[in-house]
């Protein structure tokens, strides 16, 4: 992106300290952090004034990280990478973690919109199916938690944007004064996004959560709370939308299992 596209980075306040300790799962930093934490750490990055970024990491991210190098530097490069799957949490508590929880991508949005109704913190919603799923999205959040300031919406095409749209985009979030950017196009998109933007925009935090703007939306329905305490949230999803995601849990997940088990008896 051109410099005259947007603006140049500014000097960052000091960043806060995330209390938490990170094991690397095949190279990806995953932060033994839970909800709290993670919160914290995002009303001490707005109250300081830094800029950052978060990844909320299933399997399918690890491993796409594994065959994209600009995606793993765009991972490694966020303030923090938690564990969005039951899978990561079991895999960093096998490697020696104490203590880790997972931080579910649709659970810590609603948390954190829940936070920023409190405290008047200004949230931007960029991506989702399209302005109508937007639309619904943000209806329901303000009916959900009254006083909510959703600054601005914005649906985006399903392709990489072009410099012109995205300088755009970067001067729409810019002027609407958020403070969190809530980024739902999916992996890997979001997260090349926000390594890409997060020069250019004002906001503190940008929170990449995939599937949340559908789940939060209704528009698609989220797996029992005892299936993804089992682990077998991707069963329940790969049913509901199997030609979409049949490569991601099919493809992937066993590709980890055997990646991971080495890993571990290297470790050992």
């Amino acid at each position: 992106m051109s410099e005259s596209a947007a603006q140049q980075e500014r000097p960052d306040a000091k960043r806060p300290e995330l209390r938490a300790e990170v094991i690397d799962v095949l190279d990806v930093p995953i932060a033994l952090t839970n909800y709290r934490q993670t919160l914290d750490w995002i009303d001490d990055a707005i109250a300081s004034d830094h800029r950052g970024y978060i990844c909320v990491a299933p399997v399918h991210l690890v491993m796409l990280a594994q065959e994209d190098s600009e995606l793993a530097a765009a991972v490694r490069g966020a303030d923090f990478v938690v564990p969005d799957g039951q899978p990561l949490v079991w895999s960093v508590t096998a490697l020696g973690g104490k203590g880790a929880s997972r931080v579910y991508g649709p659970d810590l949005m609603l948390e954190a919109c829940r936070r920023a109704a409190e405290t008047g913190t200004k949230i931007y919603l960029f991506g989702g199916r399209d302005s109508a799923a937007l639309d619904l999205l943000s209806a329901t959040l303000r009916k959900r938690l009254p006083g909510l300031q959703i600054v601005g919406a914005e649906a985006v095409p399903f392709r990489r944007a072009t410099e012109a749209e995205e300088a755009t985009s970067i001067e729409k979030i810019n002027a609407s004064g958020a403070e969190i950017v809530w980024v739902g196009t999916g992996q890997p998109r979001q997260e090349l996004w926000m390594a890409r933007m997060r020069p250019h925009l004002d906001a503190q935090i940008l929170v990449g959560v995939g599937a949340a703007f559908d789940f939060h939306s209704g528009l698609v329905p989220q797996a029992p709370t005892l299936l993804q305490e089992a682990g077998l949230e991707w069963a329940f999803r790969l049913v509901q939308e199997p030609r979409r995601l049949w490569r991601r849990y099919l493809v992937y997940n066993p590709r980890f299992i055997s990646q991971f088990l080495r890993q571990l008896r290297a470790r050992r």
